[in-house]
Parts: structure tokens; sequence; C-alpha cells
């Protein structure tokens, strides 16, 4: 099974995408804290190296991941995707705790903060750029479902109230108030090291191999109930690797039936849940209905 080729181009692209980002803010920032000494510049330069690691790492998690089935990964390689998100968390606490030791760092021994007026510049562009990100990041998100992607995305949103939180420290230090610096990057570092736990409980989530949400679940029941022939369905099975959901349930069936036709029942009932839920790959056993009805006696 292989991703669509829409699917492979807008996944690269947000890789591609969320890399160059990274790479620009790490340059600008770099720059920006070396004329400053800011604390709060230091945690989003911080956080922008970690990005940039995160990003390549995601680059090719994602590569791997659209690889279609071969023998020895008959489900193919989606499961790449959410260890890159795996990654990505512990990156992110990683860069939580270097602020936050910067910051008690900076509260303890307090120094002036420099060039606020470019710290500014270079964190407008920051903003600018994570936006258009995150718009990127949102569409690929919604088309493909990509476990990696969305990882990332809230790995930027919370970058976006980093650099928001950066621009306010600076604002304030241009107007006279620079030992507030240092308490804001001790408060961006705790938000961050939460959203490294929200990136890592969704990634186990699927890595543990967690069922699709309640709603999904009843609906592909009831679209396997509605085909004309089935008696009913039960024992609904669902679990995600990369964009690909797999589906597996048991059909009652009258016993009476020839292969052909109960085969020709378990088709269309993976073709009607198909049609709503094009992602899914759909395994259907068929259980005669006296059979179930010989369990339950």
């Amino acid at each position: 099974m292989t991703s669509s080729p829409e699917h492979t181009r807008l996944l690269g692209l947000a890789t591609r995408a969320s890399l160059a980002v990274a790479c620009t803010l790490i340059v600008a920032k770099a720059i920006a804290w070396w004329l400053s000494g800011s604390v709060s510049l230091l945690a989003g330069l911080t956080d922008s190296l970690l990005d940039g690691a995160a990003s390549f790492l995601n680059l090719l998690a994602v590569h791997y991941a659209l690889r279609p089935a071969d023998d020895d990964h008959r489900y193919g390689h989606g499961k790449a995707e959410a260890l890159s998100g795996m990654a990505q968390a512990l990156f992110i606490a990683v860069s939580a705790f270097l602020i936050g030791f910067q910051a008690v760092e900076r509260i303890l021994h307090p120094e002036p903060v420099g060039a606020p007026g470019l710290g500014i510049a270079v964190m407008l562009l920051s903003i600018a750029l994570t936006v258009a990100l995150l718009i990127l990041q949102h569409k690929v998100v919604k088309e493909t479902d990509s476990a990696a992607i969305r990882a990332d995305s809230l790995h930027y949103r919370s970058d976006l109230l980093l650099n928001a939180s950066i621009l306010l420290a600076l604002g304030l230090a241009y107007f006279g108030y620079a030992h507030l610096d240092a308490w804001f990057g001790l408060a961006i570092a705790v938000y961050i090291l939460w959203s490294a736990i929200s990136i890592a409980r969704e990634t186990v989530s699927v890595l543990m191999d967690a069922e699709l949400p309640v709603d999904v679940s009843t609906r592909m029941l009831a679209l396997a109930k509605n085909v004309p022939g089935v008696l009913g369905a039960h024992d609904l099975r669902t679990r995600i690797s990369g964009t690909h959901w797999f589906v597996q349930l048991h059909l009652e069936l009258p016993g009476s039936l020839t292969l052909s036709d109960a085969h020709a029942l378990c088709d269309e009932v993976e073709h009607a849940i198909n049609r709503e839920f094009p992602r899914a790959e759909v395994l259907v056993h068929a259980d005669p209905k006296e059979f179930i009805k010989q369990i339950a006696v």
C-alpha cells in the first residue's frame, strides 16, 4: 500500500518548508542574541537549533514512512512518523531545560539587554515565517492526517507563543524593564516543556496502536450493516500507521450463501467504508449467522 502522489507531494513540501524556516531563524536569532545578550532571544535561538534538528529528522522519517510495504514490513513504514514525533518531544524537552537553566542564571546574575530593536525586528520575522508555516502544515494535516506533521505543527504553535513572548520581553527591555527578560525566558521554558509532554502523549498513542475515535468506529460499523445482505457486524478493530488506517471487522452473513456471494458482500463492505474513509485499509472476516447464534447459546 502506498500513499497517493498528492499526499507524497504535500508531505515533502511541509517537511522541506519546516527545515527552511528553522534554518532561517537560527541565523537571524544567533545574530540578534550575539548583539543583545537577551536570555529570551537565547531561548528562541536554542529552540530554533533544536527545531532544525527535529525538522531534519522529520524529513528523513516522513521519507521513510512513505516507502511502500515490503516483505519485512507488511503494514508499511508509517510508524516512522510516530517515532519522529517522539524524537521531537525529546528535542523540545531538552530545549526547555536549557532555556530554564539560562533564565535562572540570568535571574541570579542580572545583565543589561543590548540592541533590543534588532531583537524585535528578528522576532517579527520569526512570527511571520512561523504563521506562514503553520498555515501550510494545517493544510497538509487536513489532507494527509500525518502524525509527524501534526507533531511538528504542535511544536511550531508553541514556537508562535514563544516568539510572541520574546517580542514582549524585548519590548519591555526597550522601555527600561530589562529585568523581566529572564523571567519571560523561565516562563517560556515551562510552556515548551508542556508542549513536549503533549507531543509525546499523542505519539505514544499511535505507537501503542490506540483505536480510532469512537465516532469513526461507530460510523464504520453502520456503513457495514447498511450494505444489503449483511445481517450484522461486530469485533471492529482499528489502528493507525502513518497516514493509513488499518481496519478489521467481522460480518454476520447467511450461512446458505455460496463462498463467491459471501466474498462479494465482503468486498461491498470494504468499498462502502473506503468511500467515506479513503485512507482505511479494510480486512473483513465473514461469519455465518447460524454460527454466531450457536456461540451465543
